[in-house]
């Protein structure tokens, strides 16, 4: 690829960047050759590079983590802060190889996901492979993976695999090599979207020079193959995802929310008859397509592992009636084995007649005695891992041997080899090789190994043009897991010409169609419910603490009646101090992070920005003037998450849920307050608590000519229906929203939620202040708390 022409001195500025560039002894290297000249793929972005001064090589670097962060992109670390979520490892410089290159990989990969899928079609079926000798029937038994129940269970769609992924490396001869299959439920697609964006977002001159081939065009036609996949009876196409706790629960909801499908956990589905459903506030709704992120073992307690709390019991019966796709078929982890990769050479030239295209690293299976011979003697150039582990051959755990020695560097007993046999797998020690990568403006070269995916259409597999790299943070190690401190680079396929730029969706020749809106699953409803209900209840311990901190900072004692008996009442609701706040918007997060398919970024972000500033300037506050100003920067900020989130969403039924659980929240709290500070026994002072916590001082200002009394504060926070704190404008508000949600066919035409809140509106609509005195007024209260369990009742279960 000819370079463009540019200023005379872009080699003197593109040696500035290679100064600490020296690639390893031994090991290919992606961006220069053997000779040491710069590949012909990378010159014209590496002149880009050059020409970008060093504080705009900044920026850019920061403009693509700025991204990643607004977007919320992570994935969950596991090790000493277990389950903690960590940014998205972005390395800046993308990967970059040739078009006509990528296309001999895709061949070769093309042809592999042939071969495991005619091998996973025979091992769960007619089993000649293990007959004719091919397979160790030792393999096949001992193979975690391998499902029995599976057994003769054929496809619906009549294929095994749609979705496939694999890990690969360039050897130190330059050849592409199979590290390992991605045949359970492969993950980082959606990853691979992200750090597109990140890195378009970095360099989007330069990429827009580049020729770099679009992967929208890759997700629209296995979107399309997924959606010709379903019955035709108006089912849907679902996402099942372990759950927010999974490390990449990120990508499950990214995915789900690009695509438009449902995203839907264990729980939220059902074996009726045969068929498989999702709960949702509508009623059970037919799935019949289940694109499954999660692994086999675990989806049905019933035949599978039954301490599995997050499968669903009955699946493999609606597999075995053939009501459901599964994406891809359960029991394909049994392809992914490091043991089976020293077959399946031999498999090539069994069912195929001549060798892969783009072989696997060479593997050793230990079952056998000459194979044991050979890796014993040959111990200083292999790696021993356990037969049955899956992943990358650098991705092992603490009982990996790496040129016969143990991580703590004692030598391997070869005899131990004899002893475990069959349980243990060798392959040739990895030499990756190494691609550019950015650290204090400077290439230095880092190994890297590249996840390509694949997808079954109705025209054969398609391959995504890219994928993802993991690189990794240092040139000793071959390690380049994310968990072990790896990094993600882009990965560019530079083309001749320009990319045409086709989008996920493409333009209607003749006008379009409104989808129909799907329904809503009853574990999303849940949540969405909730976070209504956290937000709106830190709003309103906000409110009470900035009241309580205004007197101490008005009257400096904490000891006055007023003050006492505002404190009690904050101790009530476990809210003493400025901290015990953060707790109900942590529990915001958490029933937003279950729901990230259906919340927007803008949304989320603000949330996070709202915790984020709670979590540093609360416990250093004091009490009086500090306290109670800091109280009012988070009453901005959580209104203005609420203002964001209730102005900008889409007013389908999960809007609702959101705002019935806001009303419910507001109704409950009001009513409790009422109670508090206009009874008998509160002290002076209490009514302008209690307009202060409802947000309505201007209001009865305008509205009274007298100060605030019980009468006034009653009518103004439970009567006035125009006042939108009220207890009647909220049972009015779940009045409006209950009669758009829908009613079961099999059920009452009315719930109970809605009969109960009419009950109560009209009792407060014709009442006067007059007629509540401190037991009505509990009667009011109490009435409010038990509208949630009558909403569940009627839709959450």
């Amino acid at each position: 690829m000819p370079g463009r022409s540019g200023p005379p001195d872009w080699m003197a500025r593109a040696a500035r960047l290679l100064r600490d560039y020296k690639p390893l002894a031994g090991v290919a290297d992606e961006l220069m050759d053997t000779e040491g000249n710069v590949r012909s793929v990378w010159i014209n972005f590496l002149q880009d590079l050059a020409a970008l001064p060093k504080d705009e090589l900044t920026l850019a670097t920061s403009r693509g983590d700025q991204y990643l962060r607004d977007a919320g992109v992570f994935f969950r670390h596991y090790g000493p802060e277990d389950g903690a979520e960590r940014d998205w490892p972005l390395s800046h410089l993308p990967l970059l190889i040739d078009i006509e290159e990528w296309h001999q990989i895709a061949i070769g990969l093309i042809e592999r996901a042939d071969l495991l899928e005619r091998v996973m079609a025979d091992i769960y079926g007619p089993g000649t492979l293990v007959r004719d000798g091919v397979i160790p029937p030792d393999l096949l038994a001992g193979n975690p993976e391998w499902l029995r129940p599976m057994v003769g269970v054929r496809p619906r769609s009549g294929s095994f695999l749609h979705h496939v992924a694999f890990d690969i490396g360039r050897g130190p001869d330059g050849n592409w090599w199979v590290l390992c299959d991605r045949t359970q439920a492969p993950s980082g697609a959606g990853f691979a979207l992200e750090t597109r964006m990140a890195t378009a977002r970095a360099f989007p001159d330069i990429m827009s020079r580049s020729n770099v081939v679009r992967i929208a065009r890759f997700f629209r036609l296995f979107r399309d193959a997924m959606l010709d996949l379903r019955n035709g009876d108006g089912s849907r196409v679902a996402i099942l995802t372990p759950g927010p706790m999974n490390d990449t629960y990120f990508e499950h909801a990214y995915i789900a929310r690009y695509l438009g499908f449902l995203l839907v956990q264990g729980e939220d589905l059902v074996v009726h008859n045969g068929d498989l459903m999702v709960h949702t506030v509508s009623g059970p709704q037919p799935v019949s397509v289940l694109w499954r992120r999660l692994d086999s073992n675990w989806i049905d307690p019933l035949e599978l592992r039954e301490s599995s709390q997050i499968g669903t019991p009955g699946l493999l019966g609606a597999l075995r009636a053939g009501s459901v796709n599964m994406v891809n078929a359960v029991g394909s982890g049994a392809l992914e084995i490091r043991a089976l990769m020293a077959f399946l050479p031999r498999i090539a030239e069994h069912l195929t007649g001549k060798p892969l295209a783009l072989p696997n690293i060479a593997t050793w299976w230990c079952g056998g005695a000459a194979a044991r011979d050979y890796v014993k003697a040959n111990l200083d150039r292999m790696t021993l891992d356990r037969a049955m582990s899956t992943g990358l051959p650098f991705d092992h755990g603490e009982e990996v041997t790496i040129a016969g020695r143990t991580p703590e560097g004692e030598p391997i007993d070869p005899s131990r080899i004899d002893t475990l046999a069959g349980s243990l797998a060798a392959q040739e020690i990895v030499s990756l090789s190494t691609t550019p990568a950015l650290e204090n403006g400077r290439l230095v070269p880092r190994p890297m190994s590249l996840r390509v995916f694949l997808a079954r259409t109705p025209d054969g597999w398609q391959v995504m043009p890219g994928g993802f790299a993991r690189v990794g943070n240092s040139s000793e190690s071959a390690n380049v897991a994310m968990q072990k401190g790896g990094a993600v680079s882009d990965v560019w396929i530079v083309g001749r010409e320009k990319d045409a730029g086709e989008t996920l969706l493409k333009p209607a020749e003749t006008g379009f169609r409104r989808r129909q809106t799907v329904s809503l699953p009853s574990r999303a409803a849940d949540n969405l419910f909730w976070l209504g209900r956290y937000t709106e209840r830190a709003e309103h311990k906000i409110r009470l603490l900035r009241a309580y901190h205004l007197r101490l900072a008005e009257t400096g004692r904490p000891d006055l009646p007023l003050n006492e008996y505002l404190a009690d009442y904050l101790e009530t609701l476990g809210c003493e101090t400025p901290m015990a706040t953060t707790e109900d918007v942590r529990a915001a997060l958490r029933s937003a992070g279950s729901i990230r398919d259906r919340f927007s970024v803008d949304g989320w972000n603000a949330l996070t920005d709202l915790l984020r500033t709670m979590e540093r300037l609360a416990p250093k506050l004091r009490p009086g003037d500090d306290a109670a100003r800091a109280m009012s920067v988070f009453l901005r900020k959580i209104s203005g998450f609420s203002g964001l989130v209730h102005e900008n969403m889409y007013r389908f039924t999960g809007w609702r849920f959101l705002s019935i659980g806001r009303a419910m929240e507001r109704a409950w709290a009001t009513s409790n307050v009422l109670c508090a500070f206009t009874s008998e026994e509160a002290p002076e002072g209490s009514s302008d608590i209690a307009i202060e916590a409802g947000d309505s001082i201007m209001s009865h200002r305008r509205r009274f000519a007298v100060g605030a009394g019980r009468e006034t504060v009653l009518d103004l926070l439970l009567l006035d229906a125009l006042n939108p704190r009220s207890v009647l404008h909220q049972l009015t508000m779940m009045h409006e929203h209950l009669r758009y949600l829908p009613v079961h066919h099999e059920g009452p035409r009315m719930t109970p939620v809605l009969r109960q809140v009419m009950r109560m509106e009209t009792d407060l609509a014709v009442a006067t202040a007059d007629d509540f005195d401190d037991a009505r007024l509990s009667e009011v209260a109490g009435e409010t708390a038990a509208l949630t369990g009558l909403l569940a009742q009627s839709y959450l279960r």
